[in-house]
């Protein structure tokens, strides 16, 4: 499954490849898929197959030593109205199944021996988050094409845990963007525009023999989802908020949780013997614009505990109530056991966008620890303003989606890391004859900030302490793998998989893929060889940043 296992460690116990020999590693095959782009997946590897899923949701079953093509599934979207680029993170196997949550909204069972579909069940349909002002609006901003309307679908690669198929959608906290004319977003973005244009997040469980779904939980709370009006965060950082705005405000919004956002990006951690799921929840809509949402806006940002039989909340700690700035919980959280003064703590982690790792106790989601900063941040949960606020980080993090690596044995996690920062500026534009007056955050990159990424590792059994960060050359994109040979596998958006020493972070060999690494690698052992298997393919970052884009799997080894 994604992440190795219901851990989610990203960490493999494998040492054929270690410090000493990694430089002499190889291609040892590749499978191309034909479809260029926006290729995140990582592939699972069970009893001697490899299954990948592509873009646009089209899904290749692999002998994992030679590459040769098992079989094939071709997805026929039911339409072309989906949320942002046409990616997809993976896919799942149990049972003799293969599962997929799709760009269009469905949950799959492939046949694992013959690709055939088993049962396809239609969980939502991503036209059900169309806005129907946007040819309106795109007039009244400048004539523009409008995109991204809290279109719904899905991103993240199942989980399947308890018999059931659990998976939640993405693309319910968006505003509209406007397009500049070769089709990117025009000033960074325009997005937070006051009024009702997200939609309401949620995950689901299905019944993984039949599809039949078995449970639903929303991520915005119907009954009190403006929640204390808190000042400062959990963990006592200020959130400069104008509470006596938001409360003043709050009688004429409140229905806003019916399109209070909170997408769902990556798969969940699974502890069996509590039976409890852990995931991370995204940001309110609209985004980056809390007029129209006073409140907490419960429980988007948060790091929730949900009951895998029933879906019912168990805990949940917020990290940014009332969000402004898109500080997603993205980065799929995992589980860890933390020694304390009375033995080890069953613990959960977070990676988040805003600098910090944070730890909890599994079963009741108490702070244990937060982490030293990872990055530079300033004027952190400043309010966006009319003549621009500078924020760091900015919306794509510190740590976004991509998953960060767990090493028990030395209790350092590793994670990607991004240091810039973002403009966040409040627009207004008139209104007009049947046309009401808009305001929206921009956002942008601030100019004359540093913009770089690292390679940190954090070592959570000592107090959240770095260890070492080492700057990489180009943006580093898709994940991290840990391996028992004293290796941490990291791909650049420029092309190159590296493999870092974890003692030092020192890069003891690299190799340019020939497009954007996007996508967390694995590793595998097949009769006594072992196998590093990453997706080149880039994503909507690499290209806009001047990198090829591309369509294959590349599996490497050491030489016989």
């Amino acid at each position: 499954m994604f992440g190795h296992d219901h851990t989610n460690r990203n960490f493999s116990a494998l040492s054929s490849i270690d410090r000493s020999n990694v430089a002499r590693l190889r291609p040892a095959w590749m499978f191309q898929t034909g479809i260029t782009g926006y290729f995140q997946a990582q592939p699972v590897m069970v009893d001697g197959t490899l299954y990948l899923s592509t873009t646009q949701n089209n899904v290749a079953a692999l002998d994992a030593k030679s590459g040769r093509v098992l079989w094939t599934y071709t997805h026929k979207a039911r339409t072309e109205k989906i949320f942002g680029p046409p990616s997809n993170r993976g896919v799942a196997v149990s049972g003799g199944l293969v599962f997929q949550a799709t760009m269009d909204g469905r949950v799959i069972a492939l046949d694992a021996k013959t690709g055939k579909v088993v049962w396809d069940h239609e969980a939502v349909r991503p036209e059900e988050g169309e806005s129907e002002t946007a040819s309106g609006l795109a007039q009244q901003l400048g004539g523009k094409p409008v995109q991204g309307s809290s279109r719904l679908g899905f991103k993240m690669p199942p989980l399947v845990a308890d018999g059931l198929v659990i998976v939640g959608v993405s693309g319910a906290g968006y505003g509209l963007h406007v397009e500049d004319e070769k089709g990117g977003l025009d000033g960074g973005s325009v997005v937070g525009i006051e009024g009702g244009y997200g939609r309401r997040g949620w995950l689901a469980a299905y019944d993984a023999k039949t599809g039949a779904e078995r449970w639903r939980w929303y991520v915005t709370k119907a009954d009190g989802w403006e929640g204390d009006f808190v000042e400062t965060t959990a963990d006592g950082v200020p959130l400069h908020r104008d509470v006596a705005a938001e409360k003043a405000a709050a009688p004429a919004n409140r229905e806003a949780w019916r399109v209070g956002g909170g997408s769902l990006w990556m798969t969940p951690a699974f502890d069996p013997e509590l039976g409890l799921i852990y995931l991370g929840t995204g940001n309110p809509a609209p985004q980056n614009f809390g007029l129209s949402r006073p409140g907490d806006n419960l429980y988007t940002m948060s790091l929730v505990a949900l009951d895998v039989k029933t879906g019912s909340l168990r805990w949940y700690y917020q990290q940014v109530p009332h969000d402004e700035w898109g500080y997603d919980v993205a980065s799929p959280p995992f589980l860890l056991d933390l020694p304390g003064k009375d033995g080890a703590v069953k613990a959960v982690a977070s990676a988040s966008k805003t600098g910090w790792i944070y730890v909890h106790d599994r079963a009741t989601g108490r702070l244990i620890e937060r982490s030293a900063p990872l990055i530079a941040q300033k004027n952190l949960f400043a309010p966006p303003t009319a003549e621009g606020t500078v924020v760091a980080p900015g919306p794509l993090g510190a740590v976004s989606w991509p998953p960060t690596a767990y090493d028990a044995g030395s209790g350092l996690a590793y994670a990607q890391v991004r240091h810039g920062a973002t403009t966040y500026t409040v627009k207004t534009v008139p209104g007009g004859p049947g046309r009401p007056e808009i305001r929206y955050t921009e956002t942008g990159e601030a100019k004359g900030e540093p913009s770089f990424s690292t390679l940190t590792a954090v070592d959570l059994a000592k107090g959240g302490g770095i260890a070492w960060s080492v700057k990489s050359a180009s943006r580093l994109a898709g994940g991290t793998l840990a391996t028992a040979g004293g290796l941490v596998f990291s791909g650049e958006e420029d092309g190159h998989l590296d493999a870092h020493d974890v003692g030092t972070g020192a890069i003891l060999w690299r190799f340019q893929c020939g497009a954007g690494i996007s996508g967390p690698a694995i590793t595998y052992s097949l009769d006594g060889k072992q196998y590093v298997a990453v997706a080149a393919g880039g994503s909507s970052y690499t290209k806009a940043s001047g990198f090829g884009t591309g369509d294959a799997l590349v599996v490497f080894a050491l030489p016989d």
